[in-house]
């Protein structure tokens, strides 16, 4: 689970801004949120996605190019990890959870209802951390272990969604 840790470094704007790698670690600040960091992760995900698809990018494209970004997330984590003195998934670390719902989006129905129950499909998912998300969040260490437990998560709650439409 992501923790609060007494961190050598305290994460700020000004911290944000010297720091690029931190900077999209941080979910271009999102992660500064004093409550709900991953939450607001998500909103910034879901808003850049819906800018994607709304500009014409299909759902195959906003597929590739999460896949591209959870790519660049491991990096991203890993950086932003080591900017933190070397603190394994800091709540302020956002980057998994906007690839995690850009990954959700990509892969279930359109529309508000869908996206409204995505969203709370994926935060569950990633709050509860049903197995094997705990194992993957507590073992796996770097940027791939940031990166892969929001990506479980959102395969849990792609799963839900679309039983649920199978049934509406």
């Amino acid at each position: 689970m992501s923790v609060q840790h007494d961190l050598p470094v305290r994460p700020t704007w000004a911290f944000l801004m010297k720091n690029k790698m931190a900077f999209l670690g941080f979910g271009f600040g999102a992660g500064l949120a004093p409550k709900a960091q991953g939450t607001w992760g998500s909103l910034v995900g879901m808003m850049l996605a819906g800018l994607l698809l709304g500009s014409g990018l299909g759902k195959l494209g906003l597929f590739v190019l999460a896949a591209i970004l959870f790519v660049a997330g491991i990096w991203i984590c890993n950086e932003t990890e080591l900017a933190l003195g070397r603190v394994h998934d800091y709540r302020g670390v956002v980057w998994d959870e906007i690839v995690g719902i850009m990954f959700v989006y990509a892969l279930v129905p359109q529309g508000f209802f869908w996206w409204i129950f995505a969203f709370g499909a994926f935060r569950l998912f990633d709050i509860a951390k049903p197995q094997p998300i705990a194992f993957f969040d507590e073992k796996v260490r770097g940027g791939f272990g940031v990166m892969l437990d929001d990506v479980v998560a959102a395969v849990y709650a792609v799963l839900l969604v679309q039983f649920v439409n199978l049934f509406l």
